[in-house]
């Protein structure tokens, strides 16, 4: 599919459209783009090959074929289907590195996404769709709430570690010298722990997928003034995840910045908009 598409998908609630976009760039410094980007129902996602490993391209590219191998229709998934597509994904990309690369060769990469999913979130709850959201690394996925981007992923990284200890606070986690250091990649074990997240899929709702490039160069409050500013421009020219993407590149564009924007919007039976959840106050 195209970087930029509407899409109608059909769920045991109804059916779901879906406004995705997608978009990546290698940056003002690099050399090479070592992000990916996978954006076709059910899955959406980026993947950032670790700089400094081997293959860090060919990292995120083997994540990215092992979404697209194993999910082969547009359609909701199952919970366990996104982790047998992680697992494979793990040894695809432990798969990279041989005997002839010598010891201490490695490749690894982060994960962070979406996928719509079908499950019954409780024993005796209805199965019903949902949103999985999972992550590995230092990839985020962020929740618009028609106000400000909420983060609902928990980085893998050296200094979350040190601030969720209260060594650090966030603001020096930004200049600290380990802020590039992550503590968990697809790749890096032979066996993968990903961090997971279940949400209704209800009304109007946003999510943010994107790799650290867009991080290092804007904060939550920058994002969030920019999807407002995009949001109430009637014909934009760009997809809002390219608008993201140069933003920041023309803020220093310092690493690979990838992202991927995806726009739900429930509707009934009957084609009716399901009401959306209140914003958060």
């Amino acid at each position: 599919m195209p970087a930029d598409y509407q899409t109608t998908v059909a769920t045991c609630a109804g059916d779901l459209e879906l406004r995705v976009s997608a978009a990546t760039d290698v940056g003002s410094i690099r050399a090479v783009n070592e992000d990916s980007v996978f954006a076709r129902p059910p899955a959406f996602l980026v993947a950032d090959g670790m700089g400094g490993h081997a293959y860090g391209d060919r990292a995120s590219q083997s994540l990215v074929a092992a979404f697209a191998d194993h999910f082969d229709e547009e359609a909701p998934t199952h919970p366990a289907e996104v982790l047998r597509a992680i697992d494979e994904a793990n040894s695809r990309v432990q798969g990279l590195v041989t005997e002839d690369d010598g010891p201490g060769a490695v490749a690894g990469t982060t994960l962070a996404g979406v996928a719509l999913v079908e499950v019954a979130p409780a024993p005796d709850a209805a199965v019903a769709p949902h949103w999985m959201i999972f992550n590995v690394g230092d990839s985020r996925v962020y929740g618009w709430n028609g106000r400000d981007v909420v983060q609902i992923t928990v980085d893998h990284s050296a200094v979350q570690e040190l601030v969720a200890l209260g060594v650090i606070t966030a603001e020096e986690a930004l200049v600290h010298p380990d802020r590039n250091v992550i503590t968990r990649a697809v790749g890096s074990e032979p066996e993968i722990e990903t961090d997971l997240w279940l949400m209704p899929v209800q009304g109007n709702q946003v999510f943010v997928a994107c790799s650290d490039g867009l991080t290092k160069e804007l904060e939550d409050e920058d994002i969030s003034a920019a999807i407002h500013a995009y949001m109430q421009e009637e014909s934009p020219e760009l997809s809002l995840s390219q608008f993201l993407v140069n933003l920041a590149v023309g803020r220093g564009g310092r690493d690979n910045v990838s992202v991927v924007v995806l726009e739900s919007n429930a509707l009934g039976r009957e084609g009716v908009e399901a009401p959306a959840a209140p914003a958060e106050e």
